[in-house]
């Protein structure tokens, strides 16, 4: 070794005087859910949205769309318009 300083095996590991006040402790199970499923919701909206500048005027566009269609599915006729078959 060059230079004098001499180093002993283990010096780099920091000092473990005080580690078990380090300790993290798992939530319980129903905390655990709660956090993943929160995490999961955020990131399905982030991926709904990407690319989106403006969230809410993309909702408020889709629900008026629906509210536009609806009247329109309600209104054709049921089993009796559209084409006939004829047989002969």
């Amino acid at each position: 070794m060059s230079g004098g300083v001499r180093r002993s095996m283990g010096m780099c590991l920091p000092c473990l005087s005080g580690a078990e006040d380090d300790v993290v402790v798992t939530p319980d199970p129903e905390t655990r859910r709660r956090q993943l499923a929160d995490a999961a919701e955020k990131r399905q909206k982030e991926t709904t949205y990407r690319g989106v500048k403006n969230p809410e005027a993309l909702e408020r566009k889709k629900k008026k769309q629906e509210e536009t269609e609806k009247p329109t599915i309600n209104s054709a006729p049921s089993g009796g318009g559209g084409l006939k078959w004829q047989v002969g």
